[in-house]
């Protein structure tokens, strides 16, 4: 699901107007013009399955049972916007060769009237999954399934933002899906209560090249989205409220786990980290903590954001720091510190985030890579 957001426009604007009055804030934060883009993402442990899952889309077996919800669903903006009508939640677990979802998505009206694989499921309310396995914002997957169990997976080799485009020919061999309703669709006679999802999605479907499955302590990155129409009755069939100057379909809900701060899902450095647990279904688990340097990469992703709004407004990258209004030196919450550096052009740029002999870059594609050989 994609749609436009005036975000990055308005935080353009922060940026102009911080380069403007940087002696006026240079006490604040270098995140404030982009807080929405730099809440903490939500996290979850996923743990193993002791048995074999029947995907019936009702997860009743004693993993499931056993397995832990995420928090409920939240607006993709997060806290800026009210809270959603209606309740969403998923479960996760694993085996040797499955990732394994469960979904619940409380509604009052079950419908769906997409039938063909590979059509735009949003346009039906839907459950989405968008899963980065190596989390370099890069060639990453999306699921999309609506209450008739109509799939649409995708392939991405890069965000839209940086000149991607869907490749909706690819299919995840071997995926398996299900849903479950507690009501009956299409039916605006009665009230119904829930609709479920549960997905088996094969490791082997989401590899590349040499790239291994998961392991205990592995961790992708990972969010939901929920997309919900508003809707009327008419001649008996649900349709989609339209406003009364338009005439156009109301925007849609965007529900999602983790809270992008923008009204995209194609921002995969903003989705929830998922940890993979070699523990079973139940175990209790050690709190959950972020590999090294991921929380000081923020740096790197503020600093993309500032190059992207400063060449909208100059019609180049901006060559300094200083030009961007970034530090030299940042820390971390363990107290080490870390050098960022940038070299730019033009149209072209990379900044570079160093510890010691670790480093971390990002360029113009925004792609974030580590080498832990500095030279």
């Amino acid at each position: 699901m994609f749609r436009e957001t005036s975000y990055i426009r308005r935080a353009a604007f922060a940026t102009a107007l911080f380069l403007c009055c940087s002696a006026a804030t240079r006490a604040q934060s270098v995140f404030d013009a982009y807080a929405p883009l730099f809440t903490t993402p939500r996290h979850y442990v996923c743990q193993r399955t002791a048995a074999p899952l029947n995907i019936d889309g009702q997860a009743t077996e004693s993993s499931w049972q056993k397995a832990a919800w995420t928090q409920d669903f939240t607006d993709i903006e997060g806290d800026k916007q009210p809270a959603p009508a209606l309740r969403t939640r998923v479960k996760m677990l694993w085996d040797d060769n499955n990732l394994y979802v469960y979904a619940e998505l409380q509604e009052p009206q079950i419908w769906a009237n997409l039938q063909k694989r590979d059509t735009v499921i949003f346009y039906d309310n839907d459950f989405e999954i968008f899963i980065d396995p190596d989390n370099d914002a890069h060639q990453y997957f999306e699921y999309e399934v609506n209450a008739r169990n109509t799939l649409f997976d995708l392939f991405l080799p890069m965000p839209y933002r940086n000149g991607g485009k869907a490749l909706i020919s690819w299919d995840a061999k071997g995926i398996r899906t299900a849903v479950h309703h507690q009501g009956t669709m299409n039916n605006p006679k009665d009230k119904d209560i829930q609709w479920s999802v549960e997905m088996a999605i094969p490791f082997e479907a989401m590899r590349f090249w040499s790239q291994n499955k998961p392991h205990d302590s592995t961790w992708w990155r990972i969010n939901f989205s929920r997309v919900e129409w508003d809707t009327d009755v008419k001649d008996g069939k649900y349709v989609k409220r339209t406003d009364a100057t338009t005439h156009k379909p109301l925007k849609e809900h965007n529900w999602v786990w983790s809270p992008q701060g923008i009204i995209d899902m194609h921002a995969p450095e903003r989705w929830g980290y998922l940890l993979f647990s070699s523990a079973t279904a139940g175990a209790k688990e050690k709190d959950f903590q972020l590999p090294f340097g991921e929380d000081t990469k923020k740096y790197l992703w503020l600093l993309y954001y500032k190059q992207r709004d400063y060449r909208k407004l100059h019609g180049s990258y901006a060559t300094s720091l200083k030009d961007l209004g970034m530090p030299e030196k940042v820390t971390d919450t363990n107290g080490n510190e870390y050098t960022l550096s940038l070299q730019a052009i033009a149209t072209q740029f990379t900044a570079r985030l160093q510890y010691r002999t670790r480093y971390w870059s990002i360029t113009q594609e925004g792609r974030p890579y580590f080498t832990n050989d500095y030279e």
